[in-house]
């Protein structure tokens, strides 16, 4: 009895595991495509409103519509063992989307996509130092070969604006990083709290210089920033349901689809007909993509 049952048993819990790792996947996808729609938002107030001020208003907006969740969850979620976890994710944050917002004034929107495509690397490198993750073969050359699709895109325009690609590099070493410590702590701290408390956080540290460099926006912007704010929290309740799932360096991969995603954008919103040369680095990157994928795919269900 036991020998046929075992079987279907063992094959159902394989099904299960594959289903619920392709949910991390899409739920780490679906960040990727809000975050997008942030990025072009943001580029969008950039124009006429400081950075520091869209982010003080994104986070204001996105606490307070947190704020309702908290109170009907009640006293639980508010409470935290580890606050300073909390600061330094919000101190991490605010510097990063500084540095970001920053240079998203001066950088066209799909070559911000391709250069924050560096953060799969540093992410790769972090996972296995931080988190001790098993960085196979597999994801180190769709890494690698998903970098080498960012160089044939950004070749070509790199030397228009030198600085400001060390700009947002440099932001997309503090996300990676924030990706170490979102994947260490999501087991151990609750999802709302973490999700309130970096917003909370860095709304109060872009306070005091929003204050100095305020410019009253428009009902229209308000409105705008309103959206964003929600949108903010969106990213990372969609990344931590992903890295409750999947580990880190796994999902790195996944972030070059985001190319695919500022193509779309850049077509809808714009009117922008990508070139021959992001349409050669975008077929470097998806084959990768769809390798990783299969891998990681086949890989959820024999590990665990």
């Amino acid at each position: 009895m036991d020998v046929t049952e075992r079987p279907a048993s063992y094959s159902n819990h394989q099904s299960l595991l594959k289903s619920s790792y392709l949910k991390g996947i899409l739920w780490f996808i679906l960040s990727l495509i809000i975050s997008n729609f942030n990025d072009l938002t943001m580029k969008f107030l950039g124009q006429n409103l400081p950075s520091i001020e869209i982010i003080f208003l994104r986070f204001l907006f996105g606490t307070l519509s947190l704020i309702p969740f908290m109170i009907y969850f009640g006293k639980s979620s508010w409470k935290s063992e580890r606050p300073l976890i909390h600061l330094a994710r919000g101190s991490i944050l605010f510097a990063a989307l500084s540095l970001w917002c920053y240079g998203l004034k001066f950088v066209p929107i799909a070559t911000v996509t391709v250069i924050s495509f560096t953060i799969p690397l540093f992410t790769l490198v972090l996972a296995y130092l931080f988190l001790h993750e098993n960085v196979g073969w597999q994801r180190l050359a769709a890494t690698i070969l998903g970098f080498i699709g960012i160089i044939i895109v950004l070749g070509p325009t790199a030397s228009d604006f030198p600085l400001m690609a060390f700009v947002l590099i440099g932001a997309s070493l503090m996300f990676s990083v924030l990706d170490i410590i979102n994947k260490k702590f999501i087991v151990r701290e609750g999802m709302l709290s973490m999700l309130f408390y970096s917003a909370l956080i860095t709304m109060i540290l872009s306070a005091v210089p929003t204050y100095f460099m305020w410019q009253s926006p428009t009902p229209q912007q308000l409105g705008i920033l309103a959206l964003l704010g929600v949108g903010a929290n969106l990213i990372l309740f969609c990344i931590l349901k992903a890295f409750a799932i999947i580990e880190a360096s796994a999902l790195s991969p996944f972030r070059y689809f985001e190319l695919v995603v500022s193509v779309i954008f850049g077509f809808l919103v714009f009117g922008e007909i990508p070139s021959m040369i992001t349409l050669l680095g975008t077929a470097v990157i998806i084959p990768s993509t769809f390798f990783i994928a299969r891998y990681e795919y086949r890989q959820g269900s024999k590990n665990k």
